[in-house]
């Protein structure tokens, strides 16, 4: 069974075909080199298909390819790209086999909701996403043996759309499958392959996707197809459905369908690692395989359990996922009598000692079928620990069996190119494969090498990039919607670069409080209207389709922008993703985060700010707490305080504190050469303390090590399993 290309691509020439694989491989996402490729074979044509090269292979002329087939300055670089990804595809010598030799063929099963991998595949809602497809990323620059599982959301995460008003509006997109870098996995036969989820009622059938990250093969299911009745044919079509049948009908799709898929693939895997707790019914199908080829239910338990990781990310009870025993038992009717062990004690194992006696609790689930189990910072492995200590009463909470890793963002996917390009200027006569080992502290600490000059130059201009992004996203609202004048300045048509720039982006819910810089208007009003050190702000996020106090807090927010009295100093970018999000985090001058402690798990998007040399100025939650020095930005709030209205004022006030004693004064300090010094040297001392600690590197090899090599190393396991699979 294999995934094919199912496109006609006969308009490429031979001497340029290695661009199709090259299309169809996410490798070219975090590879400057590459994207250049595409963007000299025809400008036009990437601006177009903003990005994403197969459909931009799908809709150029054959002219311009001769064209580029004729330029021998355009196949000169061709060839040296095709070979560098001809290299990184074959390579013999990766990190992992260095290390762990003996381990080469135990693949570990890698399951998630979502994946934050490239804006053309919507398959992500926020910082979960991200983290999973940053962590197949390095997966793959290191060659750690992972196979992914997840969904092909064919109307991926709703699109946003700002009404006049401020409120927003969910906008359903399909996804263009004939233009995007995924392909049909096929049967013997050349036809697409179907499977059906064993045991589960009614019958529910899938096929697969393939989408190719470096070395990493992520397969996705998909349930929109005719073999499914109407009604079921949807579970996969949309992220997070806010119906809870529909939500159980996704995690039952995702765990044991994933899990089938694997078996009916061939594909041997000695570990499972949970992102979050949606997928959780992959254990049990394991548990049914193992079952099933003849092992003792108490071994097959054991053996599931001893080789199974589970990554929390949900610091509050209320975020983990439920469902009624009776809705269980509307699908799994059959599927009990499979597993050899009674309808009760499979029940007993989702019990949580908060929720009514006849709830399923997923996480609860997955923490006792888990052997190893994980927060993502440090302050939140704590808060785990004392949230689930009732799963283990006999010990102490200290000794409460989970751990944490820290979560870190993949370097050459967030890293500007351009600053990139600059460190090697400066870093690689001193340390010429720097970027191999980025995450090392000697590596950043040579960042003092490059001059201030340079540095803030290249920041300004970075700005500048952002800002020209925004005036065009304006512009084509204009032209395309007849927007009033109102949106088009609350979209931020008034920004300006010389101004010193607040960047706050991530989902819109209550706990993350996007408002609390404007609890008391006149003062916020004097800090952004000061006509000597003016301050802007440029806030993006979407709420929850079914979260209407988050959509009411956007909505304020996008009123501020709209009124005068704020001198156009605040902007709103609709319709918030991948692509914006690297033109933010690479371009304001301080990004901001604001939760009420703890309930920030971990918050990458700071950490793709620092390696970017953007100053955070964040609450004492999630990773800043590991990540500030008192030399390399700001924390405020005092965690000592419960939540609410009280502690909003006191935050608000400490806040703004800070930029009118601290962050406004250091901005706009600068000697006759126009450079703010001190604030240059803040934006290196932020990459160097960040920038390795806060790596996906960093944090896989800690997988690895921590996780991955005691889970596979379970040799009954391991021997059990494979005859199988």
């Amino acid at each position: 069974m294999i995934g094919i290309r199912w496109i006609d691509f006969d308009h490429i020439p031979d001497r340029l075909s290695g661009l199709i694989d090259l299309s169809y491989n996410l490798w070219s996402s975090w590879h400057p080199e590459a994207q250049m490729l595409f963007k000299n074979l025809n400008k036009q044509g990437w601006k177009e298909s903003i990005h994403n090269p197969v459909m931009m292979l799908q809709q150029l002329p054959p002219e311009i390819l001769q064209e580029g087939t004729d330029n021998p300055e355009y196949t000169n670089q061709y060839d040296a790209v095709i070979a560098k990804f001809q290299r990184y595809m074959l390579a013999k010598n990766q990190w992992f086999t260095e290390y762990y030799p003996e381990h080469q063929r135990h693949k570990i099963a890698y399951f998630s909701a979502e994946y934050g991998l490239q804006h053309s595949l919507p398959f992500y809602a926020g910082g979960l996403g991200f983290l999973a497809g940053d962590h197949l990323k390095e997966c793959s620059d290191l060659g750690v043996p992972v196979v992914a599982i997840g969904f092909m959301y064919s109307d991926g995460y709703l699109h946003q759309r700002i009404r006049s008003d401020g409120w927003q509006e969910d906008v359903e997109e399909k996804l263009d499958r004939d233009n995007a870098p995924i392909k049909r996995v096929l049967n013997k036969d050349g036809e697409q392959l179907i499977l059906q989820i064993p045991f589960i009622t009614p019958q529910i059938h899938f096929s697969i996707w393939r989408v190719d990250i470096g070395r990493i093969i992520l397969y996705l299911i998909d349930t929109e197809i005719e073999q499914n009745p109407p009604h079921l044919r949807n579970i996969s079509s949309r992220l997070y459905s806010s119906i809870n049948e529909m939500r159980l009908l996704q995690e039952i799709v995702l765990g044991v369908g994933g899990t089938h898929l694997l078996h009916e693939l061939g594909i041997q895997y000695s570990a499972i690692h949970l992102n979050e707790g949606h997928a959780s019914f992959a254990l049990v199908e394991r548990f049914r395989q193992k079952v099933e080829a003849g092992l003792d239910p108490t071994e097959a338990w054991r053996q599931v359990k001893e080789t199974s990781l589970f990554t929390t990310h949900t610091p509050v009870p209320a975020g983990h996922d439920k469902f009624p025993h009776w809705m269980l038992d509307k699908y799994f009717s059959q599927y009990y009598g499979a597993l050899k062990m009674s309808r009760d004690e499979f029940l007993k194992a989702g019990s949580h000692q908060e929720d009514p006696p006849d709830m399923f609790n997923m996480a609860a689930f997955a923490l006792r079928m888990s052997a190893y189990s994980n927060g993502v910072s440090a302050k939140h492995g704590e808060v785990a620990r004392k949230m689930w200590h009732f799963l283990w009463p006999e010990e102490k909470l200290d000794d409460v069996p989970i751990g944490s890793i820290t979560n870190g963002v993949h370097v050459p996917t967030w890293m500007n190119p351009r600053l990139i390009q600059l460190m090697n200027r400066y870093l690689s006569p001193v340390c010429p494969d720097w970027l191999d080992h980025h995450d090392k502290d000697y590596v950043w600490a040579l960042i003092d090498r490059i001059p201030d000059e340079k540095l803030w130059e290249l920041h300004y201009n970075l700005k500048i990039k952002l800002i020209n992004r925004i005036l065009q996203f304006k512009r084509r609202d204009w032209m395309k919607y007849q927007a009033d004048c109102a949106n088009v300045v609350a979209g931020g048509a008034l920004i300006d670069p010389n101004t010193l720039t607040i960047g706050f982006a991530r989902r819109f819910s209550t706990y993350k409080r996007a408002d609390l810089i404007f609890r008391d208007l006149d003062r916020i009003k004097k800090i952004l209207n000061n006509p000597w050190k003016p301050v802007q702000i440029i806030f993006a996020g979407k709420a929850h389709p079914a979260d209407d106090e988050g959509k009411r807090i956007l909505q304020r927010i996008y009123q501020y922008a709209q009124q005068p009295e704020f001198g156009g100093r605040i902007a709103f970018i609709e319709d918030y993703g991948e692509q914006i999000a690297k033109y933010l985090v690479q371009g304001v001058d301080i990004w901001m985060n604001n939760p009420v402690p703890p309930l920030e798990a971990s918050g990458t998007s700071g950490m793709k700010a620092a390696v970017n040399g953007v100053l955070n100025l964040s609450i004492g939650d999630g990773w800043w707490l590991e990540g500030y020095n008192k030399k390399n930005g700001w924390i405020f709030g005092d965690n000592s305080k419960n939540s609410g209205g009280d502690r909003d004022w006191e935050d608000a006030i400490e806040l703004y504190d800070l930029l009118e004693k601290e962050i406004v004064p250091l901005y706009y300090d600068t000697n006759l050469d126009g450079i703010p010094h001190a604030w240059v040297q803040m934006m290196k001392e932020t990459i160097k303390s960040n920038a390795p600690k806060f790596s996906g590197r960093r944090m896989v090899k800690e997988y690895v090590h921590k996780y991955y090599i005691p889970a596979i190393s379970c040799t009954e396991c391991n021997n059990a399993f494979e005859p199988f699979h």
